[in-house]
């Protein structure tokens, strides 16, 4: 049993994504955030009355933290952005990418909807603690690689770690901005891993300064700590890497290896690409391009906060420019609920999380993953691109 820091209700228990519940009373609301980021504006009228439930919610008990329309973004981005989640800190979830935090060295998962229902009454959740594995990379990418490159990699060669945590380190980690940190815990949850914790280090110091809510408390393993298995990574030898559709798991290929795969859809967004620094990749391989005509392109921003910096840096217009759809904050076409909602027979490849058959809409689609670069490049030539090319 774990006592809660930080409780994020999103939009499962009010609706929106399937569950129908209101509690009747709260643990502490100030230790509660509601986030509104699966289907906003709503677009359909149970989105519409899930959004009532959940402001009658929040007036209710007086919750402060509240990311509703106009303030709305990805819970794991917000989050971040607002300095919500902050090291050595224990945070709930309804969300299965709730492990984003770990990027922030806070202990971070996602519950169902009955742990959810118990984390907002009591502050309280059980956790299953299961062994950890350390993931060390070392060396440096290469142009036109990233660390959704790294992801890829390490779910092709090392496959999926149920009921494990994993643990980064290495000088490749040392370097690393906090946007591909958060990329990679993220993306934790494609490979099955229960919690997933970066260390706290002067790149995340430099990240909270000015921006943490309150103070803190980092946590670190012990001199002593024992580690299941330690998987070792040069990051150096790695290239662009495509997960092919359907599994996450032991299923990538080299993205200038499959050429001949025509795509009707490029998307860029959700909560492990769709931050300022995946809209200047885009940005930079578009400049003077045009989205090729048989392709749509949709890029999505994390947050509001990430849609407004993305404006004034420029960065929505050159997208614009080359054809490219740029729309409000949200979780969007990720989970195939609204604004890029696949149809029966078509290829999409993507730099948000899943690509599990009908994800993204219909059942019959198919879905690649890949970086926000090697999406770009790809919807430039029509086919899937390595990033490199161009």
């Amino acid at each position: 049993m774990a006592d809660l820091d930080l409780v994020v209700d999103l939009d499962i228990v009010f609706g929106i994504t399937g569950g129908h519940q209101t509690p009747t009373r709260v643990f502490d609301p100030d230790k509660i955030v509601v986030v509104a980021d699966h289907t906003v504006p709503a677009p359909s009228i149970a989105a519409a009355n899930a959004m009532k439930r959940m402001r009658a919610f929040v007036e209710r008990f007086g919750i402060e933290k509240f990311y509703a329309e106009g303030r709305h973004g990805i819970a794991h981005v917000v989050l971040g952005e607002d300095g919500l989640a902050l090291p050595g800190m224990t945070l709930a979830c309804d969300d299965s990418h709730s492990c984003s935090s770990g990027a922030l060295n806070c202990l971070a998962r996602g519950l169902g909807l009955a742990d959810m229902m118990y984390a907002l009454c009591k502050g309280q959740a059980w956790y299953m603690v299961g062994s950890t594995i350390k993931i060390i990379l070392e060396g440096e990418l290469s142009e036109r690689v990233y660390e959704r490159d790294i992801l890829h990699h390490i779910a092709h060669i090392h496959g999926a770690f149920p009921g494990h945590n994993l643990e980064w380190d290495g000088d490749a980690v040392a370097a690393m901005p906090m946007q591909g940190r958060f990329t990679l815990a993220t993306l934790s949850a494609e490979l099955s891993a229960e919690f997933s914790l970066f260390p706290y280090d002067a790149v995340l110091a430099a990240y909270l300064k000015d921006r943490a809510s309150k103070p803190y408390d980092p946590a670190a393993p012990d001199p002593d700590a024992n580690y299941e298995e330690t998987i070792r990574i040069d990051v150096s030898a790695l290239e662009p890497l495509v997960v092919l559709p359907n599994k996450v798991a032991h299923n990538a290929a080299p993205a200038r290896e499959l050429g001949e795969a025509k795509i009707d859809q490029a998307f860029i967004g959700s909560c492990a690409n769709g931050r300022i620094e995946d809209f200047a990749v885009a940005a930079e391989i578009l400049d003077g391009r045009q989205v090729a005509p048989s392709v749509r392109m949709i890029v999505t921003p994390g947050s509001q906060s990430v849609l407004k910096e993305a404006i004034a840096e420029g960065y929505v217009e050159t997208l614009m420019n080359a054809g490219a759809v740029v729309t409000n904050s949200t979780c969007g076409a990720c989970y195939g609920g609204h604004m890029g909602v696949l149809g029966d027979g078509e290829v999409c490849i993507t730099a948000s999380t899943r690509n599990f058959q009908g994800r993204m809409g219909s059942p019959k689609a198919d879905i690649y993953l890949g970086s926000p670069a090697t999406v770009a490049a790809s919807a430039v030539r029509g086919i899937i691109t390595d990033p490199r090319e161009l």
